[in-house]
């Protein structure tokens, strides 16, 4: 099977940018989601960043009646942790692992790479990230879940064990309720993961506070 290389939207914050951040964006939405959020961040303090935002491909989605959005994986139902798209997850996950290959062809090494995302997106950041063969610099997980738990303990890898994670939800979230998020985050923890936990009184969304934390951890995570 040929990979497709994803459409990308880029921004990068200095000159020859040293750190890779792959954003993926939710359901139904594409990689301009996230790209007004490049300005709100505080940077100040950070090595030079390549902003990747890709496109998922479109695809019928059966919770919504089988209407054809970007999406990263399949919705088959209001339960998303009964009926899960599991060859759509690991589909989207080589997709994902060649935009990794193509930020190292740049020049930026995996541990200088960041994996982030909303919603879907977020599911997707951690299925690729716990998998990953080589260390990654983060994960930057906003608003969604681990996806096929179950087999995260056997599949994951030793190389980002100690990899920082951002973990943040809504406490309203009307769409992934903030159990489905505990539940994934007391998951990591068994697992021994480093992670950094956020709640916001937002629903499925982000705020301000949400902002100025991701770049208090980015200043962290990648300092110049």
């Amino acid at each position: 099977m040929t990979t497709v290389l994803l459409d990308c939207i880029e921004i990068e914050s200095a000159p020859n940018p040293s750190v890779a951040v792959i954003w993926l964006h939710g359901l139904g939405a594409d990689g301009n989601d996230f790209v007004p959020i490049v300005k709100e961040l505080d940077l100040s303090g950070c090595a030079g960043i390549r902003f990747v935002f890709p496109h998922a491909q479109t695809m019928p989605v059966t919770l919504n009646g089988g209407y054809v959005m970007r999406a990263w994986y399949d919705i088959m139902g209001a339960d998303i942790v009964k009926r899960e798209d599991e060859a759509g997850l690991r589909l989207s996950q080589i997709r994902i692992e060649s935009l990794i290959a193509r930020e190292k062809a740049r020049g930026i090494p995996a541990e200088r790479i960041i994996l982030a995302g909303f919603s879907q997106g977020c599911a997707m950041a951690l299925q690729v990230g716990l998998r990953h063969p080589e260390k990654l610099a983060g994960l930057l997980c906003l608003s969604g879940y681990v996806a096929l738990r179950e087999v995260v303990a056997s599949e994951r890898t030793a190389a980002n064990q100690a990899t920082p994670i951002f973990l943040a939800h809504g406490t309203a979230d009307p769409v992934i309720p903030l159990l489905r998020a505990e539940q994934s985050r007391n998951l990591l923890q068994e697992l021994g993961y480093a992670l950094e936990w956020h709640e916001y009184m937002m629903q499925h969304s982000v705020c301000e506070e949400e902002i100025r934390d991701i770049g208090n951890w980015l200043r962290r995570v990648v300092p110049a």
